[in-house]
């Protein structure tokens, strides 16, 4: 099975073949220059990101990968909507560009789940052992009264 990281490769391959082959013009070019910048993103930023020393900055760096992966969607679609190359090509590369932020996407939710229950976990923790109580409501800290010894 392919894993994200070599999906991701191959996707910047395509693009790179693809480009090349469109129809020489200022337009395509212009295209060309930031589909291949925005495609050739989404693999690096995804290995930068399963680099990551936190899981913080993993999910900062999904980020990244999301916004570059829209943004090869978007350029690829322009290319179609303005007749520059309306190609089975082009809706291929819109498909697999869609699949992966998908799964960017997906990965994003479910690690930022993860990390807001682990940080609930710990809010909760540190409230059970704190001298502290939430009163009246969950986001203001007020201390709990003194009760007089005996």
């Amino acid at each position: 099975m392919e894993t994200i990281r070599e999906r991701t490769k191959r996707f910047a391959l395509s693009i790179i073949k693809f480009s090349n082959g469109l129809p020489k013009s200022t337009s395509s070019f212009v295209i060309a220059k930031q589909i291949i910048r925005a495609a050739t993103s989404v693999g690096a930023n995804y290995r930068s990101a399963l680099r990551a020393r936190s899981k913080a900055e993993f999910i900062a760096k999904l980020g990244i990968v999301e916004e570059e992966a829209d943004e090869s969607i978007y350029w690829l679609e322009l290319l179609l909507e303005s007749n520059i190359s309306n190609s089975e090509r082009t809706k291929a590369l819109i498909s697999e560009g869609n699949e992966l932020l998908s799964i960017i996407v997906s990965s994003l939710k479910n690690g930022q789940i993860k990390s807001s229950l682990a940080l609930l976990r710990t809010s909760y923790f540190s409230l059970c052992t704190s001298p502290f109580a939430l009163l009246p409501s969950p986001f203001v800290l007020r201390p709990l009264p003194l009760v007089p010894g005996p």
